[in-house]
């Protein structure tokens, strides 16, 4: 590891100055729990680290007519036992409970979570120079794949590890960014760009940007969700599949949102399961055949090919929950 230095800003403005005044090497930290993995894994040689600890009002969770306004700083722990998260979007609710361990949860942030760098193999090790290190080669498609995407792969098949992300964009929500030069607003779902667009990242975050923070729509009358995820390891682990599900409808479905982690460079949804399932009701054998038929749109890998059969499981599962769930009043 090599030296760096180290800013704890007192405000939003000095973290954009200090992000302005190193754009190439300037490196934001909230819990840490990526970041610090990365350094020592040397991934990234930080000129400076800017601990956002000590900025007033980014770690704020606040509702409102708009909807809630929940800082970049919040902890998972926050947003897991948040009365109004539980109350308003069980889908969020249930996927921040299932991140990491309590210790981590206690730690790591929202905007880091929805930040982080992807766990593939190939990229973690220092001494591979793969596409998303600046090389020309994804590894995973003539190596070990297993973990790795089924949908939208091609000069990068690593997957997305967040499983915040795929319930805000269940959710619509909007991701405020915040600069020297002013403040964009983002949807959840633009906010994260595959390979194609720039390999080398996951998100639209501009040098010199901050996610400053996520803003919910207000939760709708009749409105369910449910979140489901499948993990290799019987402790907390990443997910191999996951599925955020929000719907809307009484006995059959009106509108319905699923959005799928650890199938594809950035949080997938599913327009083809959503299509089949409108005005379907809490049928297994229904559900199950949309979420087969999206299935049927992934190119797996060689040894990831199984993916496709949890995906099924694990939409199937999600949806059925939903429908299971209590309709907002």
């Amino acid at each position: 590891m090599r030296n760096f230095n180290y800013a704890k800003p007192k405000s939003l403005g000095q973290v954009t100055s200090f992000l302005a005044a190193s754009p190439q090497g300037a490196h934001l930290m909230g819990g840490g729990t990526d970041l610090v993995g990365e350094i020592k894994e040397g991934l990234v040689v930080p000129e400076v680290v800017i601990d956002l600890a000590a900025v007033p009002g980014l770690a704020d969770i606040k509702k409102g007519p708009d909807g809630l306004a929940v800082g970049a700083t919040a902890t998972i722990a926050q947003i897991a036992g948040h009365p109004d998260v539980k109350a308003d979007y069980p889908v969020l609710h249930q996927a921040a409970a299932v991140i990491a361990s309590p210790q981590l949860r206690n730690v790591g942030t929202v905007g880091g979570n929805l930040c982080q760098r992807p766990r593939c193999w190939y990229y973690r090790d220092a001494a591979v120079r793969c596409s998303k290190k600046g090389g020309s080669t994804c590894y995973a498609v003539k190596g070990r794949n297993k973990h790795h995407a089924v949908f939208a792969g091609g000069i990068c098949w690593a997957v997305f590890p967040s499983d915040l992300a795929p319930a805000l964009v269940a959710l619509e929500a909007r991701f405020v960014l915040a600069s020297a030069a002013g403040e964009r607003v983002v949807a959840a779902a633009d906010f994260y760009a595959p390979p194609i667009v720039n390999v080398r990242k996951e998100t639209v975050l501009n040098r010199g940007e901050i996610l400053r923070e996520v803003r919910i729509p207000p939760a709708q009358k009749g409105d369910r969700s449910a979140y489901r995820k499948f993990i290799e390891r019987g402790s907390w682990d990443f997910a191999v599949v996951s599925a955020a599900v929000r719907m809307s409808g009484g006995s059959a479905i009106r509108d319905i949102r699923i959005v799928c982690g650890g199938v594809a460079p950035v949080p997938w949804r599913l327009r083809t399961a959503e299509d089949a399932l409108k005005g379907a009701g809490a049928s297994e054998p229904a559900i199950r055949a949309a979420a087969a038929k999206a299935a049927a749109e992934a190119r797996p890998l060689a040894e990831n090919g199984y993916k496709a059969d949890v995906l099924v499981t694990v939409v199937t599962d999600a949806v059925l929950a939903a429908f299971k769930a209590p309709a907002r009043p």
